[in-house]
């Protein structure tokens, strides 16, 4: 990251490098101080120091608030676009060989806004001004590929067809065989994406549907049979039924999948679109686009356990600037859990539960003429320890 960003501070002045700063705050982030203002009282602190990599009592404290304000707004929109580029060019670099098939989940969320921010805007269904970022993650692994800052709207099916374009066109130059599978609710049904993909190989799309009157008119034996099904027996009734069905601004027809179910709730039509023919409906809603409910998962350890809704400052390209260093702090911590973790019972725990138990531990940090003295005994030793081998081991 620090690559991606030109310094124009005269160096004869400075005493944090880019690469102090962001190491910084994104450590910040994971360990759930995620506002600037934590600088100020943790900048003497010895773990952070010596994460940072300077000694922990003897070398110069850390960077201040407004240092770390400055920095947040002084990056470019050139530098935001490497710095885009740069988590899809990370989230390649985790797979050791070309995947066989990977689901891009696509969502939004809103982060409310509280000031006078750039392109913030008043969303009725929140009802609040608010940005909407998207979320981008690989629906396998739950690894982060990217998250762009948007304004407080939904983003038109052009503007995603657009982007999946170019997100895709990226992925595929490194891994040309790779089934590449885009999930995500109704809004990312794009008739442009659909054209689009379609000559395209090994391209797929597994989005939502909303329901009209001729969707209910293909589906309308399968609604009348579950429905009379549940009058004659009294209990839930779940039916599924797939057709080809085409859209007034679609090239061609798609299969299209409805999920029935009736229960003393009432009725519940759920409808989705594929281009994956070969698949029946059952398996195509329940284990592939019921599964999009992990990136939810996701969206909720990077929103609220990393507080990546602080949009706080009043920059929209600083807030974008922010919201990808809580994205380096995703991409950390669940390296961290699937990786350093993994086989202790904190591989599949919240980020929550890894700060609490794992990074948020009291230390006694002493520093010696040949060495660095951590505590010998803690609730976690036994997992800190057994990271501590696994990346001396790496190192080697």
């Amino acid at each position: 990251m620090a690559d991606c960003i030109q310094d124009h501070r005269d160096q004869r002045y400075i005493s944090h490098t880019i690469k102090e700063l962001l190491t910084q705050r994104v450590f910040q982030i994971a360990a759930v101080y995620e506002d600037c203002n934590d600088c100020n009282d943790l900048r003497s602190d010895t773990i952070l120091k010596t994460c940072v990599g300077r000694l922990p009592q003897s070398e110069p404290e850390l960077a201040s608030q407004p240092t770390m304000s400055r920095l947040e707004n002084s990056i470019s929109h050139k530098e935001l676009y490497h710095l885009g580029q740069l988590l899809v060019d990370q989230f390649v670099s985790s797979y050791t060989k070309d995947p066989e098939v990977i689901i891009l989940d696509c969502d939004d969320t809103n982060n409310i806004t509280y000031g006078q921010q750039e392109l913030n805007l008043f969303n009725q269904y929140y009802h609040d001004y608010c940005y909407m970022p998207l979320h981008i993650y690989e629906g396998i692994s739950g690894k982060l590929i990217t998250t762009l800052l948007k304004p407080g709207r939904r983003t038109k099916q052009s503007n995603i067809a657009s982007l999946l374009k170019k997100l895709i066109k990226q992925l595929k130059q490194q891994w040309p065989n790779t089934l590449i599978i885009i999930r995500g609710d109704s809004h990312f049904t794009s008739s442009d994406f659909m054209e689009w993909s379609d000559p395209q190989h090994e391209i797929g799309f597994i989005t939502g549907l909303a329901g009209n009157k001729k969707l209910h008119k293909f589906a309308a034996i399968t609604i009348q049979s579950a429905k009379r099904e549940y009058k004659q027996y009294g209990t839930p009734v779940k039916r599924y039924h797939s057709f080809m069905y085409k859209a007034g601004s679609w090239s061609k027809d798609q299969k299209v999948v409805v999920k029935v179910e009736v229960s003393s709730q009432g009725t519940n039509i759920r409808y989705i679109v594929t281009n994956m023919v070969q698949f029946k409906a059952k398996g195509l809603y329940e284990k592939g686009y019921c599964a999009r409910a992990t990136c939810e998962l996701r969206i909720k350890e990077h929103k609220r356990y990393l507080k990546s809704d602080r949009s706080s400052c009043k920059s929209f390209a600083a807030n974008q600037f922010c919201l990808f260093l809580h994205s380096a702090a995703y991409i950390l911590l669940h390296t961290l859990q699937k990786e350093v973790l993994k086989g202790t019972e904190f591989v599949n725990a919240t980020f929550k539960t890894i700060q609490n138990k794992i990074i948020k531990t009291a230390a006694w940090v002493k520093e010696l003429k040949t060495k660095i003295k951590f505590p010998t005994t803690c609730p976690t030793k036994q997992v800190q320890v057994k990271g501590f081998e696994l990346l001396s081991l790496v190192r080697t």
